[in-house]
């Protein structure tokens, strides 16, 4: 038997628009969100990843794929562990369901406690409630760069490991 909440998720994946992640994420809006990764690299040792898609597929819904678990697959699938000093960090969003997740390479994770990325997640979730999601994963990305600056500081060779421009999924 599927659960009322089962029931909620499926539809809100099902009727949000395909054009929905283009609305929150123009060019411009991609360009500014790069130039935060950019910038908040610049004062630590960590490689931050921004990663989006509008909605999950039915079939993964059914399953129960929780936004968690789509963020874990997303980590694994961009390559967002593989740096040199087990320091990515993604930023994962789901649209349909306004899910926010953080997931953090054991370097990383060593460091920065599950619950430290509150803070950031709430400044994304602001945005997007105010209508600016651009300007909310801005403000989060800050947020991630002073927590990353006290707890992982910068490398003498500190190289841009992944992209800074965020990734759509599907």
């Amino acid at each position: 038997m599927v659960s009322a909440n089962r029931w909620h998720r499926l539809w809100r994946n099902l009727v949000a628009e395909r054009g929905l992640a283009r609305r929150a994420f123009d060019d411009a809006a991609l360009a500014r969100i790069e130039q935060a990764v950019r910038d908040a690299e610049a004062g630590h040792g960590a490689e931050i990843v921004v990663a989006y898609e509008t909605r999950l597929s039915p079939a993964e819904v059914l399953r129960g794929v929780a936004p968690r678990d789509r963020a874990l697959a997303a980590f694994a699938e961009l390559g967002v562990w593989d740096t040199e000093r087990n320091s990515g960090v993604l930023v994962y969003l789901l649209l349909a369901e306004h899910a926010i997740e953080i997931v953090a390479d054991r370097g990383v994770a060593a460091l920065v406690a599950e619950s430290d990325w509150a803070e950031p997640i709430a400044r994304v979730r602001e945005g997007f409630l105010g209508g600016d999601p651009a300007g909310g994963l801005v403000a989060g990305i800050g947020a991630i760069a002073t927590l990353l600056a006290q707890r992982l500081p910068i490398a003498a060779a500190n190289p841009n490991e992944r992209a800074d421009r965020p990734v759509r999924l599907r």
